[in-house]
């Protein structure tokens, strides 16, 4: 017997069964149905909310699109108006008034700057505020709220346009949008001025078909994701329906009893198998992308709303097999001959290890960091990490690992090979002279498949790359997103790599290759002093990025990250000046920047990227939730974390291995740090997925462009 307790908006269903005596014959019967009705309302009420959610988001996304529609008809007009005396299209726009009635506003803007101190928090990203210039009055930290709620959008106006008010928000994603709203606010003062002198007949603002076509994209996408979730929610109905159909089964067949039909007609008569609002609004969402986004072309609409997974070929694992043998081949035949040659042991003013060698080990790095990114999604993909979700990646262009240890094996058996044929040229009798263009040549050639436009080799994840690392170098004017601090993260320990790379730029641009003259670049001052710099690039870019964050976001965890890598840069300067001089002030220095640097970032990997060292945890200094069952696996990873964050003692130490040259000691500690990195990698999206998961996220929330405000506001 059934009832059902309470039936709202707010309380949603709540039901509970009641037994009756044929089948009350045990307590673990009553217990089961107990937990059975629990889960049931549980996922009434999860249900509920979630549609709920979809629902206003749904209703606001139409309400953007009706106002995006009467906006682009308004430029249309005025565009077939100014025919060709208003220039170019881009030039173009839709003169909107707002009102500059200083005494009218004045008063109501100083209340709503006092109350921006609670309400800051809760509109990161869309702080209204009004066009009257400040009272003398208003405090100056109130001041300086305002000034950052006012940069951190394109266009935080209130404009005026066919009779309705409205917000236009552009998020400061790109340089050219930071320099236009910098560029807004001067004009703005300009305006206010202006204003002031002339009288209250207020002004004008241009929307401009840039704009507009920004506003477009932002909601496209709000639209794709929210039929990517009403897709998750429909999933989660069927999955839980067929969820209580089995568990049902499961029951009759253990106790020779027949409730299925009996209680799935209580689960199908719930709300969450019911109700069909969610059906209805995927259609209208399809229907709307179709007609405004793909010009009635539903097979371009389905491209965007259900994108379809890349397929993956066994002709990918073959060649990953048959580089796989010839570059190990290679390898063997290349360090036979580099031992018989000895070429790695130690000896003054090796031609060969200033100038080849460096070629050799900026690869080895490079492709060891990718290949372990490719170890990375195995196990992500094994544990159920959704790092898809996570980086933002396109279903139809994210690299498999496949693709990954495709290229890898790919690049390193054409790395070798090469380096194979300089070494054999060189013990057949040729001079260094004769064979120095093949390393330069073959970074010539990788670089160049990396900038080609051609659609060749994976064009699309190298345009992705490009433009990531294009965020990192200009990461204060870009807006930060999850995968670019990644990166940039990744970044922070290849610095032995960009040393090299920035060494071999220099040995083959300014033609020491000619005349082997190896040493100009470590003579010439600006040349050693951009080497050093290149050892600071990294952590500053880093630091870029968390003082952007902190000024999106407003958090002062990113203020305290950014002391992290500045802590980075202190160590990593003494070592430079214990490089030049050799003193026992510079040795102290080294060890206690490094020591309290070293501090510093174990506690943010462990605490903060990782999660972990939870003191009330029921996993005992880890944390509630894990992803891998064998909890050793967290222990040893937090121990060899530890051990190769102190690879900072090699420089005190000196340590060596016997007969070896200090090159090749030296990529062996790259070589640890960018292991450490790989191993860092995997337990830093297991806690973003973690916490996505306990705040049920699974689609990105689009800001949108138009914020319609009353009157009165």
């Amino acid at each position: 017997v059934h009832r059902k307790l309470a039936s709202s908006s707010c309380v949603g269903d709540m039901y509970e069964t009641e037994l009756l005596e044929q089948f009350a014959d045990t307590d673990a019967t009553k217990e089961f149905f107990a937990c059975l009705d629990q889960q049931l309302n549980k996922v009434n009420n999860f249900y509920r909310t979630k549609e709920k959610e979809f629902m206003e988001r749904g209703d606001s996304l139409k309400k953007q699109m009706d106002i995006l529609l009467k906006l682009k008809s308004a430029f249309k007009e005025q565009q077939s108006k100014g025919g060709s005396s208003h220039g170019s299209k881009e030039d173009q726009s839709i003169s909107c008034t707002f009102s500059n009635e200083e005494d009218s506003v004045r008063n109501r803007a100083q209340q709503e700057e006092m109350q921006d101190t609670s309400t800051d928090g809760l509109e990161k990203n869309e702080v209204p505020f009004s066009d009257s210039p400040r009272s003398d009055e208003v405090g100056k930290s109130m001041q300086m709220k305002r000034e950052d709620g006012k940069l951190r959008t394109l266009s935080g106006r209130i404009i005026n346009c066919q009779g309705k008010n409205l917000r236009i928000n552009i998020p400061l994603t790109t340089p050219s949008r930071t320099f236009s709203a910098i560029s807004y606010l001067l004009r703005e003062d300009l305006l206010n001025q202006s204003s002031r002198k002339c009288g209250p007949e207020g002004g004008k603002i241009h929307l401009n078909k840039t704009k507009l076509n920004h506003a477009e994209k932002m909601i496209k996408g709000g639209f794709i994701e929210l039929y990517k979730g009403l897709g998750y929610l429909k999933v989660y109905r069927n999955l839980n329906m067929l969820a209580f159909i089995k568990i049902l089964k499961k029951f009759d067949k253990v106790t020779a009893k027949q409730i299925l039909p009996i209680y799935l007609k209580v689960v199908e008569s719930s709300y969450f198998n019911s109700s069909d609002k969610v059906m209805k609004l995927s259609d209208e969402v399809e229907e709307l992308f179709i007609k405004y986004f793909a010009q009635d072309n539903r097979r371009k609409a389905m491209k965007y709303l259900r994108p379809s997974q890349r397929e993956e070929s066994h002709t990918v694992t073959f060649f990953i097999g048959l580089f796989t043998g010839c570059f190990l081949a290679l390898f063997a035949g290349y360090a036979i001959m580099a031992h018989v040659t000895g070429l790695y042991s130690r000896q003054p003013n090796s031609v060969y290890m200033e100038t080849v060698y460096p070629v050799l080990s900026m690869f080895s790095l490079v492709f060891l960091h990718f290949f372990l990114y490719g170890c990375n999604i195995v196990a992500w993909r094994k544990t159920r990490i959704n790092y898809s979700f996570i980086f933002e990646l396109a279903p139809t262009k994210e690299l498999k690992y496949r693709d990954i240890f495709l290229i890898c094996t790919m690049a390193m058996t054409a790395v070798v090979g090469v380096m194979f044929l300089h070494l054999t040229l060189l013990t057949k009798g040729y001079s260094y002279a004769q064979v120095q263009d093949i390393p330069g040549f073959l970074l010539l050639v990788f670089l160049l498949i990396l900038v080609c436009p051609f659609n060749i080799i994976y064009r699309s994840s190298r345009y992705r790359f490009l433009c990531v690392i294009r965020n990192i170098v200009l990461s204060p004017l870009y807006k930060v997103v999850m995968l670019d601090f990644f990166m940039a993260d990744q970044l922070c320990s290849q610095v032995p790599m960009l040393r090299n790379l920035e060494y071999v730029a220099c040995y083959y641009i300014t033609g020491s290759y000619k005349t082997q003259d190896y040493g100009y670049c470590m003579r010439a001052k600006h040349y050693r002093d951009l080497a050093y710099a290149v050892s600071f690039l990294p952590y500053y870019w880093r630091a870029m990025q968390c003082a952007r964050r902190w000024f999106d976001e407003g958090q002062t965890s990113h203020l305290v990250n950014l002391g992290k890598y500045v802590s980075a840069m202190l160590a990593a300067g003494a070592k430079v000046a214990y490089e030049k001089d050799n003193s026992i002030g510079w040795l102290c220095l080294v060890v206690i920047m490094s020591s309290a640097a070293t501090v510093y970032q174990l506690y943010w990997d462990f605490v903060k990227d990782w999660g972990l060292l939870q003191m009330n945890s029921k996993n005992p200094w880890l944390r509630n939730e894990l992803m891998l069952r064998r909890k050793a696996i967290y222990y040893f990873s937090m121990a060899l974390n530890l051990i190769l964050r102190l690879a900072w003692l090699q420089t005190v130490l000196h340590s060596r291995f016997e007969h070896v040259d200090y090159r090749v000691t030296s990529l062996f500690l790259a070589a640890l740090e960018v292991i450490r990195r790989g191993l860092w990698n995997f337990f830093r999206l297991e806690n973003e997925h973690l916490n996505n998961a306990g705040k049920f996220r699974a689609v990105k929330i689009v800001p949108l462009p138009f914020h319609e405000v009353d009157e009165e506001d």
